[in-house]
This record gives structure tokens, sequence and C-alpha cells, in this order.
């Protein structure tokens, strides 16, 4: 039986990509930060899953529980790494806390950074391993190739996870070990009820105000129609088990003339698209 790890398996993607490859006969090793989520994981998946506790940002948690899946592996590689924990922080740049930012950085791109580190021996780079090398899959984002406003720190997030992919990808072309990216648009899962009750009273006195209790609305709507999270196991089986996989996979929802457009589309008449449709213009002077 092959073994995965996945980051970030209590919700959305990762719960969704642990029942697809469960499914199909993989052994899931799936990190949570709570004992509740562990024991939920237990009850839905049996043995097929082993629960990971460690938060991201936890280098020594992380690196304790990359030992309790070296000695389960006894001696065999690990097949894949699917680094796919992380968070959504948004708001206007110019008004956004400081702390806000540095906690979007901490977990979606030091994270997966440091998970990596703990894991990779285990995918092949450690030579005193058996079997193939393994692969690892980073979960970016539609975001993480084209910025919308109010989300930047995600973006930002995500186009630092598109980058160090890339290097990653080619660094590890010494011990066979391939590197895969998957960008998805929005997902439906539990996290846009979540969404919905994000609080923007703190830019109660901004400009911004009313284009982003629009733009809440147009994100949640656009969310909650979204790909399944299953689907996005699914991607993520084929990324892990292709004979030739694709660097990057692209999972968004829509028809295929409005992608093509917006991604043919001159980046300053994108500009001009958006801000019509949020109201991004200045006011006219009087």
């Amino acid at each position: 039986m092959k073994s995965v790890v996945i980051t970030g398996v209590s919700t959305g993607i990762g719960r969704g990509a642990t029942r697809v490859l469960t499914q199909k006969g993989f052994h899931v090793f799936g990190s949570v930060r709570k004992e509740a989520d562990a024991e939920a994981l237990k009850a839905e998946f049996g043995d097929k899953v082993t629960p990971l506790i460690f938060d991201v940002c936890d280098e020594a948690a992380i690196r304790k529980a990359a030992d309790q899946v070296r000695a389960a592996l006894k001696g065999e590689t690990l097949a894949g790494l699917v680094n796919n924990a992380g968070i959504a922080v948004s708001g206007p740049l110019l008004e956004l806390d400081v702390e806000e930012m540095r906690r979007q950085m901490e977990i979606n791109v030091t994270g997966p950074f440091l998970v990596t580190q703990a894991f990779a021996p285990l995918l092949g780079a450690d030579p005193s391993l058996k079997g193939e090398p393994g692969r690892i899959v980073n979960i970016s984002s539609a975001a993480g190739v084209r910025a919308m406003p109010f989300l930047g720190p995600y973006s930002a997030s995500k186009f630092a996870i598109e980058g160090y992919s890339e290097a990653l990808r080619r660094e590890m072309m010494l011990f066979g070990i391939d590197v895969v990216i998957i960008g998805p648009g929005p997902v439906k899962t539990a996290i846009w009820d979540k969404a919905e009750e994000i609080d923007i009273t703190p830019y109660g006195n901004s400009p911004y105000l009313p284009i982003l209790q629009k733009f809440q609305k147009m994100f949640i709507g656009q969310g909650r129609s979204g790909l399944s999270a299953e689907k996005l196991g699914e991607l993520i089986h084929e990324a892990l088990t292709t004979p030739k996989p694709k660097t990057r996979y692209a999972a968004v929802k829509g028809r295929f003339v409005e992608k093509l457009v917006t991604a043919l589309l001159p980046r300053r008449a994108l500009d001009k698209l958006i801000a019509k449709q949020l109201g991004l213009t200045p006011a006219a002077k009087s």
C-alpha cells in the first residue's frame, strides 16, 4: 500500500483528497491541529488514515510527525507529500494590520517550506530508503497567477508558492522527486459560510467600505458555486500517479471563452474591467 502525507485534512480540499486517495488504496497520514479533528478522522476512515497532530508553523512538531511517519514506513519511501494547509487573509493592503500579513505568509509560505524540509528525506532524498521516489504536490491557487483586489495577502502567498515550487522542482531533480503545482479557483467548502461572517467593521471609515461589501458578496457567491473538494482530490490523485504529470494543473470552473479572454486580456484592460465591476474608480473632483 502506498502512503501519502496531506496537510490540513480537517476540512476542505484536504478532507476531499483524503476521501479520494483512501478510496483508491492509499494510506493517508493527515495533519490536523486538534485532537478532536484527529478523532473525527479515525471515526470516518478507520485504519486507512493516521492522524498527525501539528501546526505547519511548529517546526518541532513537524519533525516529530516526520519521525512518526518514518517509523510507520519501516524503511520504505513515502509516495507523496501534499502541501495543502493554508489560510486566506483579506482586506485592503493600505489598511491591513501588519500582523495579519505576517500570519498569512508564515502559514502559507513558511509552513510548506518547513513541512517539505521535514518530509523530503522520506520521499527519497534519504538514499537509505527502499522504493521509488515520491512526489510533492503544492496547492497554490488561481490567485497565484492573477491577483484580485482585497485578496492581496493571499495572492502574495500563492505567488510565492508558485516560485518556491518551480525552484524546488529543479532542485529535487537530483533525487528523482517531482514537484507539481495545483492551482484551483473557488472550491465549494464550508469556508464560505465562515467568510460570510468576516467582520469588515474595522474598515467602517475606509473609502473602500462599500466596495468591500460588494466584493464580499461576489466572492462568497463564486465560492459556493465552485468545484467540489473531491474534484480537487481526483486531480491530486492524478498529479501523484500519472506517469508524466504536468508541472502545473489549473482547476478553474467556468466557461472556456470567459477563461480564455481573462487569460489573454492585457493587464491594463483587466484592471479596468475589475475596477468597473467593483466600483474601484476615482470619485470625480468638484
